[in-house]
């Protein structure tokens, strides 16, 4: 039993709150002593307790996602409910009731515990710059898979029963998100600034080791401007996907392409429609990272065209001059040949050709790694350019007498371009 002081249940939702490993609430439920409630409302009242209901702010009432977003009269109603049946209530110590109150040792050189240590949420978000994710995909000890709204990433099994492996580098994050501060942002100007950030909770980054995130720390950018994306935001909060983002959309394309070239000539047009986990947005705005993705994005087009696919559609092999077609051309032919007027074909291949086109500078000339902020923005325009193209080549098939009781396998509700 509590005796029913404000010291007495303060101490009591204090050391539950420390002591509970995951920060905790103290339950209260069942037979309360009436004092006991008056004091619990009066606590509340004074911004010392913040009130968590399973009905009302959390489905699960014994972590504290954020602080509460209801008004202290809301509170005190629900505080008051424990005079009565039910499952009861989970007080929280608020930010100014532990502001005195010494951080546990344990949390000394974990920057994000002793965050929480201090009253912040579960579910309360810290922003990053984009590359602190770089390390993780280049190291082959951690799988890191690409979302176009965030990322996972964590230590794989072998490196985790590796006992020469240091423990420190033993962690993994799988709710990480994309945020964006785009008050800068002019979709027509190549210039302007997409600000993309890595929005993370504090409650899974504080349990990262101590070297971990003190790194992490270190790329803890403010949070003026950003907003997680809705996307990413809406599946943490166990709301079905509505919407699709730009690499979801160009894979959902290859498999319809796929399924439309096959009812219509027998082939599969692709060699391949998964898409490679580390494949998503370059990290940081570099020569180097851009070329790298223009040379995975034309591996997943031009060189994964199949040669069957044409041939089983009657695309010729050699032009008017009886000199070899490249596959590129082939398409370009055949559309041309089925429907497509020269100049609209012409442009549904043009950023087909430009990748192709792009992917031999790198191959052919030393390049300098240099930083260029356009290359965020130039890639979220050759994406929808990439996906109109596609989008096009799906609506020419779909018409095609053998394909008309196809129908999409997801047709998403809304497309993010970001």
């Amino acid at each position: 039993m509590i005796d029913p002081t404000s010291d007495a249940l303060m101490k009591a939702v204090v050391d539950r709150y420390m002591k509970s490993g995951d920060f905790n609430g103290l339950h209260l439920h069942g037979d309360i002593d009436p004092a006991l409630i008056e004091v619990a409302k009066g606590l509340v009242r004074d911004g010392k307790l913040q009130v968590m209901v399973a009905d009302v702010d959390y489905l699960n009432p014994h972590i504290r996602p954020w602080p509460s977003r209801r008004t202290i009269e809301s509170q005190m109603e629900s505080v008051d409910t424990l005079a009565g049946p039910g499952y009861g209530v989970v007080l929280y110590p608020t930010p100014l009731a532990l502001k005195g109150v010494r951080v546990p040792t344990r949390l000394r050189a974990h920057p994000f515990g002793a965050a929480m240590a201090k009253g912040r949420g579960r579910l309360e978000l810290a922003y990053f710059s984009f590359d602190v994710l770089e390390p993780y995909r280049n190291d082959p000890r951690y799988h890191f898979t690409y979302w176009d709204f965030g990322v996972d990433m964590g230590i794989g099994d072998e490196a985790y029963l590796d006992e020469t492996e240091l423990e420190r580098d033993k962690v993994s994050l799988s709710h990480l998100g994309f945020a964006y501060d785009l008050s800068g942002y002019d979709r027509e100007d190549v210039n302007t600034p997409i600000v993309r950030r890595v929005a993370a909770f504090y409650g899974d980054l504080s349990k990262l080791t101590p070297e971990h995130q003190q790194r992490w720390q270190s790329y803890q950018v403010e949070d003026d401007g950003l907003k997680p994306h809705p996307m990413w935001w809406k599946s943490q909060m166990g709301h079905w996907p509505d919407g699709v983002g730009p690499f979801d959309h160009l894979f959902l394309e290859l498999e319809s392409l796929n399924d439309l070239w096959t009812g219509a000539f027998g082939e599969a047009l692709f060699k391949h429609v998964d898409r490679p986990r580390d494949f998503g947005w370059i990290l940081r705005p570099s020569q180097r990272e851009w070329d790298e993705f223009i040379v995975q994005l034309d591996k997943l087009l031009s060189d994964n065209i199949r040669r069957d696919a044409l041939d089983a559609a009657g695309a010729p092999k050699k032009d008017k001059n009886d000199q070899n077609l490249g596959t590129l051309s082939r398409l370009a032919v055949q559309l041309e040949s089925r429907g497509f007027s020269v100049g609209d074909a012409k442009e549904v291949m043009r950023p087909l050709r430009e990748i192709r086109q792009a992917r031999q500078k790198p191959a052919h000339a030393l390049r300098t790694n240099i930083t260029d902020r356009t290359f965020v923005h130039r890639q979220v325009a050759l994406l929808e350019e990439l996906g109109a193209t596609l989008s096009a080549m799906v609506r020419w098939l779909s018409t095609h007498p053998s394909n008309r009781e196809w129908k999409p396998s997801f047709d998403p509700e809304t497309y993010y371009r970001i």
